[in-house]
C-alpha cells in the first residue's frame, strides 16, 4: 500500500505533550516538513526559550539549545556569528518575546542578525497559566484579567510583525495563522521563505503565527479556531509587511 502521509523524519517518534487543539504541534510539523524537503537536518540548530515551545527539544532530531526566558535572540546571535554556516531558527511565544525579551528581539533586528524567527502569538502566556501578555486583546479574559484586559491599564496589543518590519535589519516580516488548511499552507510557505532567506545570507527574517490555545482561552478547540478569525485577525491582520526582495 502506498504511504500518502507520514510523520516528518526530522521529528522524533514520540508523543507530543501539547494540549489538544494547540497550534504548536502544527507549526512544529511544518518546520520539520521543510527541513526534510530541503535536506537541512544536519545544518539546523533550534533555539527554544521558556514556554510551551520548550517541549520541542524533545520532538526534533535537529541540534537545539534552550535559552533563558526572552533571551533566545541573544543566544541565537552568538550561535550564528560563531557558526554562520548553520541554519539558526529562533522559536518564541508572545509572552516570552514581547514581554521578557522585547529588547533582545528589537536589538537583534537593529543589528541585522542573520537568523530566522518563528514567533507564535496566542495572545496569552500559555505554559504558565494563561496570564495576560502584551499581545492580549482588549477585553480578553485571562487568569490575570478576569474582567477583561483594559487598554488604559495594560496598553494596546502589540503588533510585532508590523513593528519589526520598520527596522532596517529585518529583511522579511509576515503574519500568518494556523486555523484553516488554507492558512496552514500559507504559513508553511512563509516559514520556508524565511529559512531560505537565511540560507542566502540575508538579514533577520520574521514570521508571526497566530495560533489557537484552547486551554488558556477556556474554549473548545473548534471555538478557539473561530476566535482567531473573529477576534485576532481583525487586530492582527495577515499578510506580508516587509519583503526586501520584492521592494527593491
Amino acid at each position: 500500500m502506498q504511504v500518502m502521509y507520514k510523520r516528518p523524519s526530522a521529528l522524533q517518534e514520540t508523543y507530543f505533550k501539547y494540549c489538544g487543539g494547540c497550534g504548536h504541534a502544527i507549526i512544529n510539523k511544518l518546520i520539520a516538513e521543510i527541513i526534510d524537503e530541503k535536506g537541512w537536518l544536519e545544518d539546523t540548530v533550534m533555539v527554544w526559550p521558556i514556554g510551551c515551545s520548550v517541549y520541542a527539544d524533545q520532538y526534533f532530531k535537529t541540534d537545539s539549545i534552550c535559552a533563558l526566558h526572552g533571551r533566545a535572540p541573544a543566544l541565537a546571535t552568538g550561535l550564528k556569528r560563531a557558526r554562520p554556516e548553520n541554519l539558526i531558527v529562533v522559536y518564541q511565544g508572545d509572552g516570552d518575546m514581547v514581554s521578557e525579551g522585547m529588547s533582545e528581539i528589537i536589538h537583534a533586528a537593529i543589528r541585522g542578525e542573520k537568523f530566522s524567527v518563528i514567533f507564535v502569538n496566542n495572545a496569552i502566556y500559555g505554559m504558565t497559566g494563561g496570564q495576560m501578555a502584551p499581545t492580549t486583546l482588549e477585553g480578553q479574559i485571562t487568569s490575570t484579567t478576569p474582567y477583561g484586559k483594559t487598554v488604559e491599564q495594560a496598553g494596546a496589543p502589540v503588533n510585532m510583525a508590523e513593528l519589526i518590519s520598520n527596522i532596517q535589519g529585518c529583511i522579511y516580516s509576515e503574519r500568518v495563522a494556523v486555523n484553516s488548511p488554507r492558512n496552514i499552507f500559507a504559513a508553511k510557505k512563509a516559514i520556508q521563505k524565511a529559512l531560505e532567506l537565511q540560507k542566502q545570507g540575508k538579514g533577520m527574517s520574521f514570521v508571526e503565527i497566530l495560533s489557537p490555545c484552547p486551554t488558556g482561552w477556556g474554549l473548545k478547540p473548534l471555538k478557539a479556531i473561530e476566535f482567531i478569525d473573529d477576534n485576532m485577525i481583525p487586530i492582527y491582520p495577515l499578510g506580508v509587511f516587509k519583503d526586501t526582495e520584492v521592494d527593491k
